[in-house]
C-alpha cells in the first residue's frame, strides 16, 4: 500500500529537480524513518541511476520488477533498462505509458510517501500522469532566476487545473558563500518572493554547494553524511514538507502484486 504520492516538479529543465528529488528521499527515510519510494518519471532524462550509484538492471519477479534497495529507499528508473547512451525517441503516449508500467509493475510494498521525480514541462505527459497517479502533492524545485520563475507559474497553473495541491516551493543555487559572504549569482530570493505572491508555502533554500555536486557525480548523496552541511538544509526542507501534509490529498493507492 502507497500512502501518500508527491510529485516534484519544475516546469523549467536544469534547476537540480533530479538531485532535490534523491536527496530529500533519502532524508525522509534515513532521519525521518519514513518508508520511501522513489520514481524516475524523466524518461528523457533519467539521472536517477547515476544520482544513486545503481548500473545494473533490475531484476524480477512473477513479471513484476523489483525495485532497488539503496540508501534507505526503493528506487526505479528506465534509465536502469536502456543501454548507455542510448536516447528513448517515444512520443508522448508511449513515455505516459512506460511511467505507469513502472508504477504499476514494480513491487513497492508499503510505502509512507512514494516520489515521483516528473519531467521538465507541462504538456501531456504530465497531465496525463498527474491525472492516472492520484497524487496527493507537488513540490516545485526552481533557481532563483526570472528565467526559471516562468516555467514555475505555468507548472504550479497546471497542478492547480487537475486540483493536485502546491504543498511548497524549493529554491535551489539560492547563493555561493565565498570568504564568509554570501553572493546571489542568479538573483536574490526569486523563489521566495514568488511562493509569497503566489500564497504558497515555501519549504527552503539549497545553496551552491560543491559537496552536493561531487558527492552527485560519486553516486553518493551528501546527505548520507549526517554532518553534512547539506544535510541540514534538506532536513529543513523535509521538516516543512511534512508540516504541511494536511494539505495533501488523502488518497491511498493499492498496487496489485
Amino acid at each position: 500500500m502507497i500512502n501518500k504520492i508527491i510529485a516534484v516538479g519544475s516546469g523549467k529543465g536544469g534547476v537540480g529537480k533530479s538531485t532535490v528529488s534523491v536527496n530529500l528521499s533519502i532524508v525522509l527515510a534515513k532521519y525521518f524513518k519514513l518508508k520511501i519510494g522513489l520514481l524516475d518519471a524523466d524518461i528523457y532524462g533519467p539521472s536517477i541511476p547515476n544520482l544513486l550509484g545503481i548500473k545494473d538492471k533490475p531484476s524480477t519477479e512473477n513479471k513484476k520488477i523489483i525495485p532497488y534497495d539503496k540508501y534507505s529507499i526503493k528506487a526505479i528508473s528506465i534509465g536502469n533498462m536502456i543501454p548507455d547512451g542510448s536516447a528513448v525517441i517515444w512520443r508522448g503516449a508511449m513515455v505516459s505509458s512506460a511511467i505507469r508500467q513502472l508504477y504499476n509493475d514494480v513491487v513497492w510494498g508499503d510505502l509512507d510517501y512514494l516520489i515521483i521525480d516528473l519531467p521538465p514541462g507541462t504538456g501531456d505527459i504530465q497531465l496525463s500522469l498527474s491525472q492516472y497517479l492520484n497524487i496527493s502533492g507537488a513540490v516545485i524545485v526552481s533557481t532563483p532566476q526570472e528565467i526559471s520563475l516562468i516555467d514555475v507559474r505555468k507548472a504550479i497553473s497546471m497542478f492547480d487545473k487537475v486540483k493536485i495541491p502546491i504543498l511548497g516551493l524549493i529554491q535551489n543555487m539560492s547563493y555561493l558563500k565565498i570568504n564568509g559572504n554570501e553572493e546571489y549569482i542568479f538573483g536574490k530570493d526569486g523563489v521566495k518572493n514568488e511562493a509569497v505572491s503566489l500564497k504558497k508555502p515555501f519549504l527552503g533554500d539549497i545553496p551552491l554547494i560543491s559537496e552536493i555536486a561531487s558527492s552527485s557525480d560519486k553516486g553518493a548523496p551528501s546527505v548520507l553524511n549526517g554532518k553534512s552541511q547539506a544535510t541540514d538544509f534538506y532536513k529543513s526542507i523535509a521538516k516543512n514538507l511534512l508540516d504541511n501534509k494536511d494539505k495533501m490529498i488523502d488518497k491511498k493507492v493499492k498496487i496489485e502484486n
